[in-house]
């Protein structure tokens, strides 16, 4: 039984937006908070209908969008497609983000453009869906933004200096959205997650051999990290269970960063 289950329907009769839904750690999200009891609005630039189709297997709600999160209008859309099929918002996980198909390079050898391409993706693109629910949420005088940024942050990691550094903007971004929403008790958070074995990140070289072991060896608990890992700390982000808890970043990677 996976954690959702265990924790069962604690998200009943919430409705939640799951960006970069169509593959990854994005379809294990989408299809937790499903499990939990929500209805998920999955959007991504790719096809969405595997993973709706997986939840509405498992008899839950859901429905695909296509949006790029760096376009205000799109979002926007998303936004008003999520309002119509379920009429409210009370989640948004903000996981899209470019990162599987990133090679390890000198900070040098990064040109402008793979670096504006990686701003504006993983930085702009939570803001753009933040800045598009929070009327919904103010509205509602209730909601749940949570952020996806990386253990890397704390490490420094090197030679990934475009993503890292995007990341530690999206945790900086966090902590002022939970200042200015806090007064309509819209909590945001973010979650930090380790290496996590994705299929994007199993077929990149980059993160295996020498790199892929000496993180694990790093950790507390030393084993691969699985998309699975993540889905309690996010039902719990995404539940009532944390409607005093703001402005927090939650690492989960088995105890490589304790912070």
């Amino acid at each position: 039984m996976n954690i959702p289950q265990m924790l069962g329907q604690v998200l009943q009769g919430r409705v939640a937006i799951v960006t970069g839904a169509a593959q990854g750690i994005g379809h294990t999200y989408a299809l937790a908070l499903a499990r939990a009891g929500a209805q998920v609005v999955c959007g991504d630039v790719l096809d969405c209908t595997d993973v709706v189709k997986d939840i509405h297997a498992e008899g839950g709600q859901a429905l695909a969008v296509h949006v790029d999160v760096t376009s205000t209008s799109s979002v926007a859309a998303m936004v008003q497609a999520c309002l119509d099929a379920f009429g409210r918002i009370d989640v948004l996980v903000n996981n899209a983000a470019i990162f599987g198909n990133l090679s390890l390079k000198p900070f040098e050898e990064i040109d402008s453009a793979e670096w504006d391409r990686v701003m504006a993706v993983n930085v702009r693109g939570p803001f753009e869906c933040a800045r598009a629910v929070s009327p919904v949420m103010r509205r509602q005088n209730y909601g749940k933004i949570i952020n996806v940024a990386s253990g890397t942050v704390f490490k420094g990691t090197p030679l990934f200096l475009h993503y890292v550094s995007s990341k530690g903007a999206v945790v900086a971004m966090s902590r002022c959205l939970a200042r200015e929403l806090g007064s309509h008790n819209i909590c945001v958070n973010t979650i930090a997650p380790g290496l996590t074995l994705s299929a994007k990140v199993v077929a990149n070289p980059d993160w295996q051999g020498d790199i892929g072991s000496g993180i694990v060896a790093s950790r507390a608990i030393k084993r691969e990290q699985l998309p699975d890992d993540l889905s309690g700390t996010l039902v719990y982000l995404a539940s009532a269970a944390s409607d005093f808890v703001t402005g927090q970043v939650i690492v989960v990677d088995g105890g490589s960063v304790t912070h």
